[in-house]
Order: C-alpha cells, then structure tokens, then sequence
C-alpha cells in the first residue's frame, strides 16, 4: 500500500485539479471549487501520516493552530480577489487579446506558465530586497515542513506575489472561469510543494516544484536557500541560474531563519514583526 501510495499520490492530486478546471470551465459556484481543493487537503493530510517524509513534521509543535489561520485569511483573500476580477478586469484590462477560442485546459496553462514566471519573479526579489524579506520571513519562520506551510504567508506579502503573477494576465483580460481554475491549481500546488509526503514522481522532480526541489529553498544557511523559487515548475529557477537538483531529506533541524531564531511563532505577532524597527531588513541571502 505504501509504495502505491508513493507513487499515486501525485497523480491523484492532479485528478482532483483536472475536475476542478472542468467545474471552472463551467462555471460552477466557488463553493464547488471550494469542496474539491477541501478533498485535496484531507487526502494530503492523510497521506502525511501514512507516508511521511518526517514523523516529527507531522507533529503539531505549537504552529497549527496559526497556520490554520494564515490559511484561513489568505483563501479568504483568494476568494475576494477572484469575486472582484470583474472590476479589475474593467480597471485594468489593457487589451481584449485573451485567447478565448483553445480549449479551456490550454488557457488554464497557459495562464499558469505566465503566473509562475511571475510569482519566481516576485519570490526571487524577496529573497533580495530587505524590505520585501521583511514580509516573506514570515514564510521562512517555519519549523516544520507540512501541508499547511504554503499558505503560512504575511497577507501582503501574499498580496505581492499574487500582484506580481496576476497583473499581465488582467492586462490581456483573462477571464473569471480561467482565473478560478488557476487559483484552484495555485492551491493543490501549493499543498504538493509543502506536503510531508514521501511521494516519487520520477524525472519529472527537476522540472516541476514539488517538494523534493523545495526543501532545499526552506534551508536556513545563508544563500544556500537562494534556489528553485518557482511556484508551479522549475523551468523560469533553470533560465535564471536558481535551480538546484533535489538531494537530500531537509529536516526541521535545518529550518528556520539562522539570524532570526527567536521569530515570532504566533499568528499576530507575525502580522506587525515586518513593521518593528527592531526587523532585520537585510536580503535572506544573509539571513536563512
């Protein structure tokens, strides 16, 4: 059952995101949207505990209950700006060019190329500008690599990162089914990339950002984490010079922020530390 596991896992995920795009492409409520990443999160959840790739990442040390709220409001962000991409689409639609005519599976794609060249762009220059680091720390405060970590994000800087990959496609009037098909994606992916799931995807581990690649990014040694910073693959870390090849197991001891041990653990305190003067506002180059 295990090794079956090891090996379904990804794919399962992925059937779930495909129904997804399918319930978007016909434009069902969001709650539908909404129950199928849900059964995404309860399968990944479960997988964690009968496959880890630690035992003790899948222990509660403390943080569960704040990353359920940095979940909580960051989805909760999603929902609004999805619910508002008719405004924006009329604020900030440069041209009507959106390739309506491919089938729905190719816009989805297509969008979630774009997106992603986006958000690398936006993650990379967080690992470089101290003021952006500010926000992204919260991020790299983890103490454990599990399910729920990819949405432990500062609000705005979740609000950057989404600015940064949603703005081109806005501009050539992306529509709402295919912007509710990528925010789902956005979310299965995020759960894969930070899943406690000791699971096998062959070769395709160096191209896509799952959570081999992204161990390797949480590291807490100065510029060693300067890699793979790529949401959805790893061909934009390649262009850039930041990829580096999985190797091995990244544990909880080799997490965290070197220069900043003692980081805030609760959900408040990680709202206002950006904003301290106390906060470091060096790159994360100097200080993961």
């Amino acid at each position: 059952m295990r090794t079956c596991l090891r090996y379904v896992y990804v794919p399962f995920i992925g059937c779930l995101a495909l129904l997804a795009i399918r319930a978007a492409g016909h434009e069902a409520p969001l709650w539908h949207l909404a129950t199928i990443v849900m059964a995404g999160i309860t399968a990944s959840f479960a997988a964690e505990h009968i496959l880890p790739v630690s035992v003790d990442s899948n222990r509660d040390q403390g943080d569960q209950r704040r990353d359920i709220v940095h979940t909580v409001v960051n989805e909760g962000l999603s929902a609004a700006c999805l619910a508002s991409v008719p405004l924006l689409s009329e604020a900030f639609t440069v041209t009507e060019s959106w390739p309506v005519g491919l089938p729905f599976v190719l816009q989805v794609l297509g969008a979630i190329l774009v997106f992603d060249l986006g958000v690398t762009l936006a993650h990379l220059a967080s690992h470089k500008v101290g003021v952006l680091w500010r926000f992204h720390a919260v991020h790299h405060s983890v103490r454990r690599l599990y399910g729920l970590n990819g949405l432990m994000k500062h609000p705005l800087h979740q609000l950057i990162e989404t600015t940064a990959g949603f703005s081109v496609l806005l501009a050539f009037g992306i529509p709402r089914s295919v912007a509710a098909a990528l925010a789902a994606c956005a979310a299965f992916q995020l759960l894969l990339q930070h899943s406690n799931v000791d699971y096998r995807v062959g070769p395709l581990e160096r191209w896509l950002a799952l959570n081999s690649g992204h161990r390797l990014h949480h590291r807490r040694w100065a510029r060693i984490g300067d890699v793979n910073f790529g949401l959805f693959t790893l061909v934009w870390d390649r262009m850039l010079g930041t990829y580096d090849a999985p190797g091995p197991v990244v544990t909880s001891d080799h997490l965290g922020i070197a220069a900043q041990p003692a980081y805030p653990m609760t959900y408040l305190a990680q709202l206002i530390q950006p904003f301290r003067r106390t906060a470091a506002v060096s790159s994360a180059s100097a200080q993961i």
